[in-house]
């Protein structure tokens, strides 16, 4: 059963990212170490005790449907309701419509923790975070009068609505649209697919945040609006008025996260009122959606990042006790009678700190992406925070999602037979990480926005600046007079020269024209780049640890330095030669396709 890892999580928050600084400065307003400590252990008494427990439940009876209507698993309702009820929902919120205001670090930490939990029940929330942050950045006073506070603490939730048929990474194909009623208000007609949490049955009603385009938009993403579709209708004394013409069509069977409804949604169809139509309210301006949609992306896309993290971590505590439970043949040094845990062999030990390695590098590089943005909020101007937020957004998604996939696969590989069944709950948590490469925009588009969109930023100036922060790290590796800390030294400052020549590669493709070289070597780039900043991050941990942790901080280190670092070398080697022998083994791929 899943414990959350209080204690590293509040380590890799305060002594990882600079947020120990933050709070020590007292620019953190009310938060303080104690109260952090306080918080995130309540967070982990709940994940552990409260949403862990009904994971397997919720797999198991997924969510049906029936004449537009969801129900959720058994016990999900009363779960979410307590969940909400601790004012989960609201760490971040803004502090006029009834949130805390706290940093968003934090919530990433906590949303970890959910997520470890179940990560059909975290996406949810995800969501809704996401369109409050939209709503708070781009909507009128009036729709947030309305709308914020009851999304805020939770009573409503929030959906994201861009994906439809034919449209899925290129909006430009985006066909839903948007009527003038006269009012102020517009009609909505067009199907959306993919749409996670589109219908349940946990709060009363549900705020669509909808793509669709005017009539008289220009062509492709500059003609996209964003509006805002309720379920229900609002009187305006904020009560549920009339249902609005929109309603699920359809619930997809899929690979995990079971009991996450992805809903097919249907906008004016003519299925609720007297006129066909879905209510809608203009967010932001017309034919900028896009613009205020990426308010809300950007911010999924950190947490799903998180998610990555979480199934992480869950799959390494399972495998961990697994292996210790589990006995087979002899192992060197075992005294014991009969056949030795298979925790004792190397290559399940290898296998493990692989896990539990990957999973700490994937943290604390959300971590510092949340804390980045916190200090962009803040208006810290000791670095260019907006940068470096949008710089690590991508990683984040993608190097800590794949990280889930890869260690989920490990631990089922650790649980042996008993992995490929059901039994353990190993195989649940690899089909729940799937998803996560997937989902808020592939992994490869996450490579290739940081090729071509994040190394470029200050012309640049915001990578270098990264990298040689790192440097720094590695120099004070170099310079402890801890031979546990200084001998990762030079496998760290081997990468560093890896990620730099990389980075030069791109960007002096970039600015040759050559985008197709770029292109090839975005994603190996990328993971390049994550297990770099990762095995940094550990470092930094070891060298800002107590005396009673030290030494497994600084093992664990050492083991990804000398274990794992090293593919740095041949994916510089992909990225620096690899576009050339893609280009020709693509023409055979391009050559099945006109003759298929």
């Amino acid at each position: 059963m899943y414990r959350a890892p209080v204690d590293e999580i509040c380590h890799t928050l305060k002594q990882v990212t600079g947020l120990g600084k933050a709070m020590a400065e007292e620019r953190t307003g009310d938060l303080s170490a104690d109260l952090l400590d306080a918080i995130m252990e309540e967070a982990g008494k709940f994940a552990s005790e409260e949403v862990a427990p009904l994971s397997k439940q919720g797999d198991q009876q997924g969510t049906p449907l029936d004449n537009g209507v969801v129900t959720m698993p058994d016990g999900w309702k009363d779960l979410y309701h307590r969940w909400i009820e601790g004012g989960w929902n609201s760490l971040t919120g803004p502090e006029s419509h009834g949130g805390q205001g706290l940093p968003m670090s934090l919530q990433t930490a906590a949303f970890e923790m959910w997520n470890s939990g179940s990560l059909a029940f975290g996406i949810g929330p995800t969501l809704t975070i996401g369109a409050i942050e939209a709503l708070q950045s781009h909507a009128s006073e009036q729709l947030q009068d309305i709308y914020l506070e009851k999304l805020v603490s939770g009573e409503w939730t929030g959906t994201m609505n861009l994906t439809e048929p034919q449209a899925g990474s290129d909006l430009n194909a985006l066909k839903s649209r948007a009527e003038p009623v006269g009012d102020g208000s517009y009609r909505i007609f067009g199907q959306k697919i993919f749409i996670t949490y589109g219908e349940h049955d946990m709060t009363d009603n549900i705020v669509h945040l909808v793509l669709a385009r005017l009539p008289d938009a220009p062509a492709g993403q500059k003609g996209i609006s964003l509006f805002l579709v309720p379920k229900f209708l609002v009187n305006d004394d904020g009560s549920i008025g009339a249902r609005n013409d929109v309603f699920c069509n359809g619930v997809e069977h899929k690979l995990g996260i079971h009991a996450s409804p992805t809903c097919t949604m249907i906008y004016g169809d003519g299925k609720f009122g007297d006129e066909a139509g879905a209510i809608g309210y203009l967010v932001g301006e017309e034919n900028r959606g896009l613009a205020c949609m990426f308010t809300m992306m950007n911010n999924a896309r950190l947490l799903v990042g998180i998610q990555g993290v979480a199934v992480a971590e869950a799959a390494t505590q399972r495998a961990i006790a697994y292996a210790n439970d589990r006995r087979q043949g002899r192992a060197e040094g075992y005294d014991g009678d009969g056949m030795a845990p298979i925790v004792l062999h190397p290559d399940v030990q290898r296998n493990l700190l692989s896990m539990k390695a990957l999973t700490h590098a994937a943290r604390a590089i959300s971590y510092n992406c949340a804390h980045a943005i916190d200090q962009e909020h803040a208006g810290s101007d000791d670095l260019d925070w907006s940068g470096r937020a949008a710089l690590l957004t991508p990683i984040a998604k993608a190097f800590s999602t794949d990280v889930g996939v890869d260690v989920a696969s490990i631990g089922v590989q650790v649980h042996g037979g008993m992995g490929y069944v059901e039994e353990t709950g190993a195989a649940q948590l690899l089909r729940d990480a799937r998803i996560a490469p997937i989902y808020e925009g592939t992994n490869g588009i996450q490579a290739i926005d940081l090729a071509t969109r994040k190394l470029p930023l200050d012309n640049g100036a915001v990578i270098a600046a990264y990298i040689q922060e790192m440097k720094d790290v590695c120099e004070e590796v170099r310079a402890s007079n801890n031979p546990q800390i200084n001998a990762a030294a030079d496998a760290l400052a081997a990468a560093l020269d890896d990620a730099e020549a990389s980075t030069n590669f791109l960007l002096d493709n970039l600015k040759a024209g050559a985008k197709q070289v770029v292109l090839a070597g975005a994603t190996p780039y990328l993971r390049l780049l994550g297990l770099t900043a990762g095995t940094v991050y550990l470092a930094k941990s070891a060298l800002n640890s107590d005396e009673v942790h030290l030494g497994d901080r600084a093992a664990l280190m050492n083991f990804m330095a000398a274990n794992l670092l090293g593919e740095t070398a041949s994916l510089r080697a992909t990225v620096e030669n690899g576009a050339e022998t893609l280009r020709h083994a693509g023409s055979l791929l391009a050559a099945a396709a006109a003759n298929a």
